[in-house]
């Protein structure tokens, strides 16, 4: 299996197993689901309802009935969780530069034609206001388009320059889409956001200052200047990126149950790894503590200095 991420905690050395995939919080999953198959290529897995203690004392809610719809592209999961009572609608005004903003990187093979099948689907609202990008060599050389779902869940088309695409990619198939390569998080501070994530056992990876008119037109920001910062870690895609965008906003965490509340779920190889990083974080639990959800497998929710969440849970 992929080696994981190492850190030592209290004495021990604590492996972060690769990311499992990205839960977005949903209004409609049927919506959303039926979206992410024809857009997209994703196939759908049988709906899972969570005992509701525990998923709701794992979200830091009470009295909910929460209900997952899993999606695959290949072996790449994406989870929409129903959560009853709902929250908040994905905030109107939030832009690229926002804290709270978070977008899933998908690779494509070909650009124009990933496009054209968005735009047949329908129900998608554009971010990048001219299109697809092709950035300069300083910001990576990739091309590409930031746009929206139908609820708001911020995503983005990736395509590697001919000759510049990883190992990874290059071996993979699809017609659409590949794959996703990334979560992309804004934060206010890549200091800060890396010594947390350190903590978790990242360390700095690959990162530009992307600046100039091309980033501006991709992100709708105008004048964007932003440092890109992966955090590296010793497995396969998809991984975390932190995106500092200068005189970019705060914003007020989400509610678990709001549809901006989006988690990148993590797998722990055991228990006891788990009850060390819960023990080392305390400070960042959302979860009362760690919670059983059953079938040997136990979950904590932690919240990273910019409200992000992210789900560790054990492997069962």
């Amino acid at each position: 299996s992929p080696r994981g991420a190492d850190s030592v905690t209290n004495g021990m050395t604590t492996r972060l197993g690769p990311i499992r995939g990205v839960r977005l919080v949903t209004a409609c999953a049927e919506r959303l689901s039926t979206f992410y198959a024809d857009a997209f290529g994703f196939a759908p897995a049988p709906p899972r309802d969570e005992t509701p203690a525990a998923a709701g004392g794992l979200l830091g809610l009470s009295g909910t009935e929460i209900r997952s719809t899993p999606m695959y592209l290949g072996h790449q999961e994406i989870e929409f969780l129903t959560i009853t009572p709902q929250g908040q609608p994905y905030p109107q005004g939030v832009g690229s530069a926002d804290t709270i903003f978070q977008h899933i990187a998908l690779v494509v093979p070909d650009m124009d034609a990933a496009v054209a099948r968005l735009v047949s689907v329908g129900g998608a609202t554009q971010i990048s206001t001219d299109g697809p990008e092709m950035l300069p060599e300083s910001s990576g050389g990739v091309t590409a388009y930031k746009f929206r779902d139908p609820e708001g869940h911020p995503l983005e088309f990736l395509k590697f320059a001919e000759g510049r695409v990883p190992d990874y990619w290059a071996k993979a198939s699809g017609s659409t889409c590949l794959g996703f390569d990334h979560s992309a998080i804004a934060v206010a501070d890549t200091k800060a956001s890396l010594a947390f994530y350190s903590r978790l056992g990242f360390h700095r990876g690959p990162g530009s200052l992307n600046t100039g008119a091309e980033q501006a037109r991709l992100d709708g920001v105008l004048g964007a200047v932003v440092e890109v910062t992966g955090l590296a870690i010793a497995h396969a895609p998809p991984h975390v990126e932190l995106l500092c965008y200068r005189g970019g906003t705060a914003r007020t965490p989400t509610a678990a149950n709001d549809v901006a509340a989006t988690q990148i779920a993590f797998s722990v190889p055991n228990s006891g790894m788990l009850s060390a990083l819960v023990d080392q974080l305390a400070a960042y639990l959302l979860s009362p503590g760690i919670i059983d959800l059953g079938n040997g497998t136990n979950a904590a929710l932690l919240r990273d200095p910019d409200g992000h969440r992210l789900l560790l849970q054990t492997v069962s």
